[in-house]
């Protein structure tokens, strides 16, 4: 891999994660006063589907494998339908603190499927990076307020673990697709098995939904979940795999609230704080670790 191309993988992490960071508040604004979170997930997906499927037929002419279509169902059905419909429905029972706290054991997670099934080690510098990593992550999350596991919010958070692992799951099944064909290629047959999975769920929720009477910022939010948590960080998250392994995708994951916190800097939200600059050394550390490859 060029130098050139490994610039474009990790700022395409750097991209699809501050979008991801972003949309722990954001569709949390949401839920749950004007849609519910399974009505959410019809127009994400929905739209997500009809986006990929226009711009494929017009830019890329690939055919997939009968063979290769069946993981595609597969990874369709921890991407999308068991991380939508879990995330979405967690986030409503839960905190936007809880949810980044228990997103942290992605890496860990994906750490062992890759070893399990892409047959990648466990080297010292892995589990380095991933431990300086989680301890930033750490440090903001609990710098962000007060974090609650009462019982109210129990079902909400085993939604959330269960949705962070499937998605770990997901990351390492998706790889040797994403080697193999184009992310466009990938991702309208994953939304397309993924809408085929969540209609039965959601069809209900979002044709009982007000759309109509949603207020302008609502839809705007409505519209950042679509555009950037769905098309664009999906896009660039699928778009690394192709150059650097799942483990380093999963670390980025690490970057979130620092990238959250930088972006709120910049549009003059609030200020940089000395935990938040330690967190984002930690962080960019434990990347730059996992990231190291063996001479």
């Amino acid at each position: 891999m060029t130098r050139n191309t490994n610039l474009k993988a990790h700022s395409a992490l750097l991209g699809a994660n501050i979008l991801y960071g972003l949309n722990y508040v954001i569709a949390k604004g949401i839920m749950p006063d004007y849609l519910a979170p399974r009505a959410i997930i019809m127009i994400r997906v929905l739209g997500a589907v009809v986006f990929f499927w226009l711009l494929h037929q017009l830019w890329i002419k690939e055919k997939v494998k009968r063979k290769d279509l069946i993981r595609l169902a597969i990874c369709a059905l921890f991407g999308v339908a068991i991380n939508q419909i879990l995330f979405f429905e967690g986030l409503n029972l839960s905190t936007p603190i809880n949810a980044s706290l228990i997103m942290l054991i992605v890496p860990i997670v994906v750490l062992v499927f890759s070893a399990i099934l892409l047959h990648e080690k466990v080297t010292g510098s892995k589990v380095i990076g991933i431990a300086l990593g989680l301890s930033g992550a750490f440090m903001i999350v609990l710098s962000s307020g007060a974090i609650s596991f009462e019982s109210e919010h129990f079902v909400g958070n085993l939604l959330l673990f269960i949705n962070a692992s499937s998605f770990g799951f997901y990351l390492v099944l998706v790889k040797p697709m994403m080697i193999k064909y184009h992310p466009l290629t990938v991702m309208k047959w994953v939304f397309l098995f993924g809408l085929v999975y969540i209609f039965p769920f959601c069809i209900g929720p979002a044709s009982q939904a007000s759309w109509a009477s949603l207020p302008f910022d609502i839809w705007m939010s409505v519209l950042y979940v679509i555009i950037g948590t769905t098309i664009l960080a999906y896009l660039l998250f699928n778009y690394s795999l192709k150059f650097v392994s799942p483990v380093v995708s999963s670390m980025y994951m690490y970057l979130q609230p620092v990238l959250a916190g930088i972006v709120s800097l910049i549009l003059g939200m609030e200020g940089l704080t000395y935990i938040e600059a330690i967190a984002a050394v930690l962080v960019f550390s434990g990347v730059y670790f996992v990231s190291m490859r063996r001479r």
